[in-house]
């Protein structure tokens, strides 16, 4: 049966809201497929407002993967700020879907990409705008299947009362395997209604049903185990990997916004994985091997996605773009195809070591030439070690000397604070880098105007990592340490106007470190702050610190365990983690080894040049790693008539 928009009840809201444009759809390359030709109907959503939620690469591909499929549609629903939000609840008017305003209550799968763990909040809020019981155990055969992916999903557990499933790694093949299974589940009638379709989901032992199993505590708060509640549940889930990109080059049709959006670029991937080692980067944990997309797929993939869209700006993504094996010949091929048409390239950050100037003056050839961005990500040589991030202060001076030389004025250096051992001394040698950086600039240069900007985040442990056992540093110790920093570089009579600083205080942090290592306890504290009006966590405007811990203090008592418990307690090697039962393909040892080696300031090298160390992926989850070179080059693809004149070039 048909499912009505509730578009006419919207339109009638919308000229009492700030930017309504964001909830009309009919985007450019956005798709609207026949409800009734369809027997499987997803919503994804990207829990945030629609200016960050449209260029999320994640939910772009999975609505394109989707939508590609015969009898399958797709359909995207973003967060709705707090002024529409009140007028939704007042006139009845449920979450919808910006594709064809349908209520997303009428989905069978509710899929949200979880970027980072401050989105919880608003899962909530649209759980109940659309009307599904906040818990999963209240939900009946007619809800949809509300399923968490994204980064954050690697550990669940905070929301495991909120979701039905969860899925861990890369979506596109997992996404389609779902659907099969909840396509066979509808065919035959919905046998054994909602838990059958869930146990059959869980027992292809790549998707996470938290219902089927149980968590055991200890007397000191700990968990004993984690165990599945019925047979033919797996005891471990695993993570997925797609092999060979090429084959799935997407979105080869990116949506268009209609609204300004935080990236108002086309973006393609040049390849997954990360094997630098960087202890706390997540997501170069979670996303091992390397796999690279070949020089000639990026150059289809940016040739149709430009057709596409009528953009004028490419973003070479990834976690560390510039050590793709070909980057070289990638930004020289297209920087030369699209000359003419004056197509700017991105990288969006360069590490230090994989800088030269030839690439560089390749990415700003047809472009603007913006600042560069450098992440040394720790203060002084001692903390890079025990990060992992092998970058010597001599290495960035000089690729820094470089850029100033090459015309370049301006410099963004990024760090963290809060890293495990760190001291005050070692925070305070980020005055002393970045006023070397404007010394050295100005040396070259022989010019004045010589800018460096020092951006600063809180270090937040997180799951699957080296670092998942280390403990927070607290909100007014990171304060504390950063006043002083900044005090000093303030202090500088001769480079300190020169130097830019932005940082962020310590406390959404410590929220963001409660949720990311928690456990199901956690759930409580993120229903009450929904309760008591939290929403949008990320941003500054909306954040509340005090509510959160009041919140906490209130749910968390009964079980005896408070927000320090979770955020600057460190870890034992006997403890059982919340998301041990989650496998990434790393091996917990190896991690505990690694972490070890941090606390020893001892380097490893990235395995991709190496031989292998062990950290379990490639065997675990029959994956290897894939680069170049391949040794093909961009060119030629086409020749193009230059406008008014009748010879090629």
């Amino acid at each position: 049966m048909s499912v009505e928009s509730v578009f006419p009840q919207l339109e009638a809201l919308l000229p009492h809201v700030q930017k309504p444009i964001q909830y009309v759809g009919g985007e450019l390359n956005s798709t609207v497929k026949d409800w009734d030709g369809c027997d499987v109907r997803w919503a994804l959503m990207y829990p945030d407002a629609y200016e960050v939620g449209l260029p999320n690469q994640g939910v772009m591909i999975l609505y394109e993967v989707l939508n590609e499929q015969e009898g399958v549609l797709a359909e995207r629903t973003y967060s709705v700020w707090p002024d529409l939000e009140a007028l939704m609840r007042e006139h009845g008017v449920p979450q919808f879907t910006v594709d064809s305003h349908r209520p997303v209550k009428a989905f069978d799968v509710f899929g949200l990409s979880f970027s980072t763990e401050l989105g919880y909040t608003n899962m909530l809020a649209a759980l109940d705008l659309a009307g599904i019981p906040l818990h999963a155990r209240e939900r009946t055969v007619d809800d949809p299947i509300v399923l968490a992916g994204g980064h954050a999903a690697f550990n669940p557990e905070p929301i495991a009362d909120f979701i039905d499933a969860a899925v861990i790694g890369d979506g596109e093949q997992a996404v389609l395997d779902i659907t099969r299974i909840v396509r066979e589940w509808k065919a035959e009638g919905r046998p054994g209604g909602r838990e059958e379709v869930l146990f059959r989901l869980a027992r292809t032992g790549g998707v996470y049903i938290p219902r089927f199993y149980d968590v055991e505590y200890l007397p000191d708060g700990r968990i004993a185990r984690v165990v599945p509640n019925r047979s033919g549940v797996p005891w471990r889930v695993s993570k997925h990997t797609v092999m060979d990109l090429d084959e799935w080059p997407y979105p080869k049709q990116p949506l268009v916004p209609l609204a300004e959006t935080v990236h108002e670029r086309m973006s393609v991937e040049i390849f997954r994985g990360c094997t630098r080692g960087c202890r706390f980067c997540q997501a170069g944990m979670i996303t091992r091997p390397v796999r690279e997309r070949s020089i000639t797929g990026i150059g289809d993939m940016v040739e149709k996605g430009l057709k596409a869209t009528g953009f004028e700006e490419v973003g070479l993504l990834s976690l560390s773009s510039a050590d793709h094996s070909e980057i070289g010949d990638i930004a020289k091929g297209l920087a030369d195809r699209y000359e003419d048409d004056k197509i700017g390239l991105s990288l969006p950050s360069t590490r230090v070591d994989a800088f030269n100037v030839d690439l560089a003056n390749e990415l700003t050839r047809n472009g603007r030439r913006s600042g560069l961005t450098f992440a040394p990500e720790g203060g002084s040589e001692r903390m890079r070690k025990v990060i992992n991030k092998m970058v010597s202060e001599e290495d960035l001076i000089r690729t820094v000397a470089t850029a100033y030389g090459n015309g370049w004025r301006q410099v963004k250096l990024y760090f963290m604070c809060g890293l495990p051992t760190e001291t005050d001394e070692d925070v305070l040698q980020i005055a002393d880098m970045a006023t070397r950086v404007i010394q050295k600039g100005r040396e070259v240069s022989g010019a004045n105007d010589i800018r460096c900007t020092v951006s600063i985040g809180g270090f937040v442990p997180k799951p699957h990592t080296p670092f998942q056992w280390a403990p927070q540093l607290s909100a007014e110790e990171t304060d504390a340490r950063l006043a002083k920093l900044r005090d000093k570089i303030r202090g500088d009579k001769k480079y300190g106007r020169s130097i830019g600083f932005r940082y962020h205080d310590g406390k959404p942090g410590i929220v963001e470190g409660l949720l990311s290592r928690g456990d199901r306890r956690i759930g409580a504290v993120i229903q009450a702050v929904y309760e008591d009006g939290g929403r949008f966590d990320g941003w500054r405007e909306h954040f509340s610190y005090d509510r959160w811990m009041a919140c906490a203090e209130k749910a968390l008592a009964p079980f005896g365990v408070d927000v320090d418990w979770y955020t600057t307690r460190e870890r034992g090697y006997e403890e059982v983690l919340p998301w041990d039962h989650l496998d990434s393909g790393l091996d917990k040892d190896w991690l505990w080894e690694d972490w070890q080696d941090a606390l020893d300031e001892t380097e490893v090298d990235d395995c991709r040049w190496t031989p292998c160390f062990d950290c379990g992926v490639c065997p675990a989850m029959d994956t290897q790693i894939q680069i170049g070179p391949t040794g093909k080059k961009l060119l030629p693809l086409t020749v193009k008539q230059p406008a008014g004149s009748g010879h090629t070039h």
